[in-house]
């Protein structure tokens, strides 16, 4: 979201890395920012190394089309889960960047209550954080059960012990708008994938009931970008984003092709229902509309990443302060890297400087030495009559000091 150049400022937590990966479990009462998980998450992102993921669990999170315990649709309620989506993603990714832990990898899932709890969210962490007193209304993998828990308090008075009853502004009517869309396309460079594009990517997979289409922008079209060099291989990108569609939204299909152009698969695939765009990328959506309009193909309903609203502001003043301050885009990313690798060298080319044997060729030639090792520089100290001289002038000082 931000292109600012990597600057490192103080950070308020304090480094102290005691995990490798580390797992956040909590169930939210309803669709609002989760304030009372600032604690938790500001601790596990602090203490985790290099993956972190983040498991929210909610009725409202269940299947829209159950007959049971339906959750709430996705098409509806988009701007709603978006504002707590990147709230969570802000909490995680600031504590981080301000540890310098830019490349950490941070991952926030939505689970309902009515599915069971993927095994493979588990592998390899070491330690789950949980919220004192939440129990969690779904059985918990052996895979995560037995690994080490950690239950901190919460920021606030918020009771996770009970599902409240639903806010009333929360409708599980099934007579509105399609829950889903059955073919959903986005787009974006997906360079180093960090929030910016997993929140993206998430609200894409959240709304799409058969299919996501991922375009990727081709290598040739970032020619243009910072440090191109640090751009990462077309089929690199395409792989990251597979692992994180097939980790949020296990079930559908996913359809990643490289893409040349604005338009990729909507400029002529007639079975897109819904394209999600962030607020940057806005024309875009607006060039891929009257390209399908001039060429006779079904208008697209579009969905826009933006945590401000022309109605309302999604966040409150210390999120968007939170917001402003977190840089979730590639190039910062590049930037940092960048600067790593410039301090690398540096401290290389320092190293050998002072290893260098021609550096050290005047403290080691015999010839320098010679003033130090030459028996006649030495002759003024060792001369007995120079010492003789010495102890005469003392005794004439305390022959004074007596008169």
């Amino acid at each position: 979201m931000s292109n600012a150049m990597y600057t490192r400022t103080p950070s308020p937590f304090p480094p102290s890395d005691t995990a490798d990966r580390a797992l956040v479990l909590a169930t939210v009462p309803s669709l609002d920012p989760p304030h009372f998980l600032a604690n938790v998450i500001s601790t596990a992102a602090s203490s985790t190394r290099n993956h972190l993921t983040i498991v929210l669990f909610s009725r409202l999170f269940n299947s829209p089309t159950a007959t049971t315990l339906r959750g709430i649709s996705r098409t509806e309620y988009f701007d709603d889960v978006l504002r707590l989506l990147t709230y969570v993603y802000v909490q995680a990714t600031s504590v981080a960047q301000s540890l310098d832990k830019v490349l950490m990898n941070v991952d926030v899932l939505l689970l309902g209550i009515d599915s069971d709890v993927p095994s493979n969210i588990g592998t390899g962490v070491d330690i789950v954080y949980r919220v004192s007193g939440d129990s969690i209304a779904v059985p918990l993998p052996e895979s995560i059960s037995s690994l080490h828990q950690c239950f901190l308090p919460s920021s606030g008075d918020n009771d996770t012990n009970h599902l409240p009853p639903l806010s009333p502004t929360i409708s599980l009517d099934a007579s509105g708008p399609p829950p889903y869309l059955p073919v959903v396309a986005l787009g974006g460079t997906f360079d180093h994938l960090h929030a910016g594009h997993k929140i993206l990517l998430s609200m894409g997979a959240w709304i799409a009931g058969e299919k996501i289409i991922v375009g990727v922008t081709d290598h040739d079209l970032l020619k243009n970008k910072t440090h191109p060099s640090l751009v990462q291989p077309l089929a690199d990108r395409i792989a990251t984003v597979r692992t994180f569609l097939s980790l949020f939204r296990p079930g559908i299909t996913y359809d990643i092709v490289p893409i040349q152009d604005v338009y990729g698969p909507t400029g002529w695939d007639p079975n897109i229902q819904g394209l999600v765009v962030s607020r940057e990328t806005v024309s875009g959506a607006d060039a891929v509309a009257a390209h399908r309009l001039a060429h006779d193909l079904p208008a697209l309903q579009t969905f826009i990443i933006d945590v401000i609203s022309a109605n309302h502001t999604r966040l409150d003043h210390d999120d968007m302060e939170m917001l402003k301050h977190t840089k979730m885009s590639s190039t910062f990313i590049r930037d940092w890297i960048y600067e790593r690798q410039k301090e690398r060298v540096a401290s290389a080319r320092d190293a050998k400087g002072f290893l260098d044997p021609s550096r050290a060729k005047g403290l080691l030639d015999p010839g320098h030495a010679k003033g130090l090792l030459d028996p006649s520089h030495a002759k003024g100290f060792l001369d007995p009559s120079h010492a003789e001289r010495v102890v005469k002038g003392k005794e004439e000082e305390r022959h004074n000091e007596k008169a």
